[in-house]
């Protein structure tokens, strides 16, 4: 009976146990489903969501910027710079603080007194002018040829004359202008848009009296002020802080205003702003860390004002103006800002300045609160959400000094982000409207994109990929054009036109890595200017729909130059119609089993001779049948094309040097292989115990 009971109750204990071991299998094996889910379908969204601060979100608290509010927790002009306490802890006085890091700091002087000691004429000119003038004025030239236009429309003035006058060595001159330009002019919503960014709790005296730190001509002797500004020496160094920059704030946020407002010159602004920054170093009055502080505040208040409900109106006012009242007229000014290699070099410089990443270099990139509304006018056709994820995934790499502020404020890279996006972390699908006009209606997207999200266009709109793409997800044109400006353009997945035109501009080869299907609503169009000209497909080729061929430059080629390779075609499947421009009636297009060829127009197929291959009769910009010949065509091996719901987009120009950030990816494929082994040797328990119960 005892014996009975205890293997009844042993036998009990062992279902039980066996019962616990399977639901927490089961469990584990949901988590792994889930887990799983999460990393094919890219980073958690959660990624992008935004991290407090000590004083919380610096576009709920930016009015908080006052004298009265003196430390990081209640002013957040002084807590976004707050990385500078890793390098400096600020003394009583303007005079003794202590280095942190002395190597960084000396750098930082260092750096300043190379650039004033090697800067040309014409930069100290500019430096000078930067100085004086109104910020606000100097920043104008970032409009390029409507420099003129807006001076004129917003009934811009400045005191300071280009020609520096000759007693400026002992003469302190200002710019006395009683306003940079009129709010009641025909531009004058740009004009109100700019000094409700100015005169937002914009200042930095409050940062500058926490932080006392030297401006960095008293640090050391070998930085050279400009003789000119030497009579602007302040004689009274304990209110006269170098950290942050005043002048830089100043300048970034007249320019992200004007951005906002002129997004056709976004890049430009921005670039106008960091020369404006990068010449209160050449002066001699400011130093790199001071320089990039006030570019880090200004940023965080033109996000505030922007995100303000009292200045919704404003800001759309000024973008209706900018676009129906400045852009329409003809451009007469010189653009100092037209060479888009020497801007993304500058800007993307200055964003750290050369120094090296010196804390921790793993960290995910944040998202400050309100950020995206920065890329509001840059990138129209993207929501919220998709603006978020264009910063996450252009931003700074963490770890470089003074910019891994709590928020992301410091990472952001404005630049890179009006480029699109650098990764697709998640399948993107872009809806572009042509009807709406500027970047709705056209956009390039230059970024070097990776990730594993699938790109998806869809819209009437032209979406160009210009940059080094290696995204896997794949992409899928439903509507408009999609335009390939790199030979990488499509990255690494599969590529399918359901509806629109995939229109290829590369002066070499076109790459696309996996398999290539368009439908009979879909146009493939292939501009070739030589032999090099190949667009090779990787995979099985499902054709359909038109075929444009459009020889430019006076390209003539050669009988039988291939110019679109597969690695297999799926049976049956042709283009319908072929439009050739550029070349006489005497060619025409012929298909085989691995390629697209022109041949003489007189060449014919036939049974004994199955390498010639099969004729397609087409006459140049009417379009024509192809018919695959069923004697070269290779068997249907591989799969038919499965169109993906979403897809992806780099310019000639190098990718910037700065880090990228890190994102979860490795996360998710670490955790799915824990688990995994955590079920199996659950698995391995449960018939171990099982056994030995047995066997008892």
């Amino acid at each position: 009976m005892n014996l009975t009971k205890r293997n009844y109750e042993s036998s009990s204990k062992m279902k039980q146990a066996s019962r616990f071991a399977a639901l927490l299998l089961v469990t584990v094996i949901s988590s792994q489903s889930l887990t799983t889910a999460f990393a094919a379908n890219g980073v958690d969204q959660t990624a992008i969501d935004p991290k407090p601060a000590v004083y919380g979100y610096y576009v709920d608290a930016y009015k908080n910027n006052s004298s009265s509010n003196k430390t990081p927790a209640t002013n957040p002009s002084i807590g976004v710079l707050s990385g500078f306490l890793d390098l400096w802890t600020p003394g009583t006085t303007w005079n003794t603080g202590t280095k942190l890091n002395t190597s960084v700091l000396d750098a930082n002087i260092q750096k300043v007194a190379s650039i004033t000691n090697n800067s040309t004429a014409a930069q100290k000119t500019q430096a000078y002018l930067d100085d004086r003038r109104n910020q606000n004025y100097s920043i104008i030239t970032g409009l390029g040829s409507y420099t003129d236009n807006f001076i004129t429309g917003a009934k811009a003035t400045t005191s300071v004359t280009d020609v520096i006058p000759a007693d400026a060595t002992t003469v302190k001159y200002d710019d006395t202008a009683a306003a940079w330009a009129d709010e009641n002019s025909s531009l004058g919503n740009i004009v109100k848009l700019v000094n409700t960014a100015r005169n937002s709790s914009a200042s930095t005296s409050s940062a500058k009296a926490y932080y006392q730190y030297m401006r960095p001509y008293r640090w050391s002797t070998a930085v050279s002020v400009i003789p000119n500004l030497v009579p602007c020496i302040s004689a009274t160094p304990a209110s006269d802080g170098g950290f942050p920059s005043g002048h830089t704030n100043a300048g970034y946020l007249a320019a992200l205003s004007l951005a906002y407002a002129v997004p056709e010159r976004f890049q430009e602004m921005l670039t106008r702003a960091s020369d404006l920054g990068n010449n209160r170093i050449i002066a001699g009055m400011h130093s790199c860390f001071d320089v990039i502080g006030g570019r880090m505040t200004s940023t965080a208040i033109v996000a505030s004002v922007l995100n303000d409900p009292a200045n919704v109106s404003l800001k759309q006012d000024a973008y209706t103006q900018a676009q129906t009242v400045l852009l329409t007229q003809a451009g007469t000014s010189i653009d100092k800002y037209s060479d888009y290699a020497t801007n993304l070099k500058n800007y993307t410089d200055r964003l750290t300045y050369g120094f090296a990443q010196i804390g921790d270099t793993t960290k995910p990139m944040v998202v400050p609160k309100g950020a995206e509304v920065l890329l509001e006018t840059r990138l129209p056709y993207l929501d919220a959400t998709q603006r978020r994820w264009v910063i996450y995934s252009t931003g700074l790499a963490s770890g470089y000094p003074v910019l891994d502020d709590a928020e992301g404020w410091g990472r952001l890279n404005l630049f890179a982000a009006a480029n699109g996006y650098g990764a697709l972390n998640n399948d993107v699908t872009v809806t572009m409207d042509a009807s709406k006009g500027g970047y709705n209606a056209s956009d390039n997207w230059r970024n070097d994109i990776s990730g594993s999200g699938t790109l998806t266009k869809q819209g009437t709109g032209t979406l160009i990929l210009s940059g080094n793409n290696s995204y896997t997800g794949g992409t899928v044109l439903t509507q408009g054009v999609l335009e390939a400006d790199s030979s990488k353009a499509f990255g690494a997945g599969n590529v399918a036109n359901n509806g629109g035109t995939i229109e290829e501009n590369v002066t070499d080869s076109l790459t696309m890595n996996g398999d290539f299907s368009q439908t009979q609503n879909g146009t493939l169009e292939l501009n070739i200017d030589s032999s090099d000209d190949l667009l090779k497909i990787t995979g099985q080729a499902s054709l359909g729909g038109t075929l444009k061929l459009n020889f430019v430059n006076g390209y003539v080629p050669d009988l039988n130059t291939t110019f679109i390779s597969y690695g297999s075609l799926k049976n049956s499947t042709a283009f319908s119609a072929v439009q050739i421009s550029g070349l006489s009636d005497s060619y025409k297009v012929a298909i085989d089993g691995t390629s697209l060829k022109i041949v003489s127009a007189n060449t014919t197929a036939t049974v004994d001779s199955p390498n010639v291959v099969s004729p397609i009769v087409t006459s140049p910009d009417v379009a024509a049948p192809i018919v695959a010949s069923p004697i070269v065509t290779s068997p249907d091996v591989a799969a038919p094309i499965v169109a993906s719901p979403d897809v992806t987009a780099s310019p000639d120009v190098a990718s910037p040097s700065v880090t990228a950030p890190k994102t979860a990816d490795n996360f998710h494929i670490v955790l799915y292989v824990v688990l995994i082994i955590s079920s199996a040797s659950i698995c391995a328990t449960v018939m171990i115990t099982k056994k030995r119960k047995e066997n008892y």
